[in-house]
């Protein structure tokens, strides 16, 4: 074991020196030939580095595409995505009429896609990857990918769901019930087919009702007949909520409070 580290580690450094000195070299037809080597042994970074190299001196040539192709994915297989997605939408817009422009056009959505983080975060890249998904399906119509195209746009929907959701509910969890009204109006608004929206209707009937009970006097009887008139819209569309009780509960109190 003692003999063999000191050998392994000769042969790592015999190893970068070679491809020291092949980065060096003029001998672009080697370079580009040792690139595409190290890409199939998925050597990503040292393939990576040839073709960023050979990208300005095969501009115009036949395999000025087919170099900026591989560095792209060598980028998106060392898992940096949005380097990955800035050279492969770079590829679409510079050389449209490659074989490649297809492809490359649905890996910088998908590389977006990746990006995307989970709901509780920023969703600038959820947006962006449902833009790149649904302008791809509009160039490429027939494309065998429109199903996986639908099945990630879908997949970041629901996600923007639960992001309107959670911060909507966040107002009011925070006590601030006409921000929290506004908030869950507009996650209705936008979001009209969610799997939340019995919750989010209750909870619009339920901050309406705090809203008029910590209300200045003369407040309390419109907050109070809007507390109403939300109660009838809830348990017109929800009879038999599991909130039924809690509601009856807001209304009657509300309807004893308008009547006195």
């Amino acid at each position: 074991m003692r003999i063999l580290i000191p050998f392994i580690l000769l042969l790592v450094i015999v190893s970068s020196c070679k491809y020291e000195k092949l980065l060096k070299s003029r001998d672009y037809k080697l370079q580009y030939q040792k690139a595409l080597e190290y890409y199939a042994e998925e050597d990503y970074m040292r393939a990576e580095g040839l073709f960023e190299q050979l990208k300005p001196i095969l501009k115009g040539t036949r395999q000025a595409d087919t170099v900026f192709y591989y560095a792209a994915y060598c980028s998106f297989y060392e898992k940096s995505y949005l380097l990955a997605a800035h050279y492969f939408d770079e590829f679409r817009r510079t050389y449209g009429n490659s074989p490649f422009a297809e492809e490359t056009e649905f890996m910088n959505a998908y590389c977006t896609y990746l990006l995307s983080p989970r709901s509780s975060l920023d969703q600038t890249y959820s947006y962006q990857a449902i833009s790149l998904f649904g302008l791809y399906m509009s160039r490429y119509p027939t494309s065998e990918r429109t199903g996986e195209c639908i099945g990630y746009i879908e997949e970041l929907r629901n996600k923007l769901v639960e992001k309107s959701y959670q911060s909507a509910k966040l107002y009011f969890n925070l006590g601030n019930y006409k921000a929290a009204i506004i908030a869950l109006n507009n996650s209705l608004d936008d979001f009209s087919e969610t799997e939340h929206r019995e919750e989010i209707i209750f909870l619009i009937l339920k901050a309406k009702f705090l809203l008029a009970e910590n209300s200045i006097e003369n407040k309390r009887i419109e907050r109070y007949q809007s507390t109403v008139d939300e109660y009838y819209s809830f348990v017109g569309e929800f009879p038999e909520s599991e909130f039924l009780k809690e509601a009856t509960d807001m209304f009657n109190n509300s309807q004893g409070i308008l009547k006195n």
